[in-house]
């Protein structure tokens, strides 16, 4: 364990100073013109009502990673909607984003949540391994264009914000994401979509179109997302799909 997870400690924001250090972290990190930043006093209403707005902090108090979600009502149960979560690029690696997430689960766990639910591109191979293979989470929407295609963040650009929902059951061990029976479908992804993205726009939007159509072509036909491979010298990284109940 390093030094700085060691030293790491992850709190609720309970300060003005706290939010609005953790709206600055959300410029860096989408870019002040970002249509979705979520301002201080959302951040500070939201835990009055079984919101997570917390904060990861070093040993020099400097907030270096945030989550922030909001919990309500899906199907007449409890959910938590993770709306949120970023790290500062030279911190990441060192796990902050997943003690953020375990801190997350285990404060709304404590008030009945059985569910996360949260979004991601799925275009992102980092982010997908991330969520099905570290956390057991499951993919169970695409979603096309779910934000619009003009944010105002950098990151996303210019092209649609195609994104998957995922759920995280709260209530168990979280599965390992196998390689799934005979009948899996493949969906390969970029190596490094956020490179491509930047480098070559044009490239970026035709991955966006096919993996989108390849993805619900699947889904109409009863397959889900049952794993994620992660890219090797022989192979680039793809999800794994099967049939629903396989």
């Amino acid at each position: 364990m390093s030094d700085l997870e060691t030293d790491l400690l992850i709190r609720d924001l309970a300060t003005q100073d706290d939010y609005l250090a953790c709206l600055r972290l959300q410029d860096e990190t989408w870019g002040s013109t970002f249509s979705e930043r979520v301002p201080p006093a959302i951040l500070r209403v939201s835990q009055k009502i079984g919101g997570v707005s917390a904060g990861a902090f070093d040993s020099s108090a400097r907030m270096i990673g945030f989550v922030f979600g909001m919990t309500g009502v899906r199907d007449r149960r409890l959910v938590h909607w993770s709306d949120m979560l970023a790290v500062r690029e030279e911190y990441r690696g060192h796990h902050i984003g997943r003690a953020l997430k375990e801190y997350q689960r285990d404060k709304v766990r404590a008030l009945g949540v059985e569910t996360m639910l949260w979004t991601y591109d799925p275009l992102v191979a980092a982010n997908a391994h991330f969520n099905i293979n570290r956390l057991g989470a499951r993919p169970v929407e695409y979603v096309p264009d779910m934000y619009g295609s003009n944010t105002g963040s950098a990151l996303h650009g210019a092209l649609p914000t195609d994104r998957f929902i995922v759920a995280w059951d709260l209530t168990g061990e979280p599965r390992a994401a196998g390689r799934g029976p005979s009948d899996t479908a493949r969906v390969e992804l970029p190596a490094d979509f956020a490179a491509l993205q930047r480098n070559d726009p044009e490239a970026a939007l035709r991955w966006r179109l096919r993996v989108r159509e390849v993805i619900q072509g699947h889904w109409a036909r009863g397959y889900r997302v049952s794993g994620f491979v992660r890219a090797t010298d022989n192979e680039p990284p793809h999800y794994l799909l099967t049939p629903t109940g396989q």
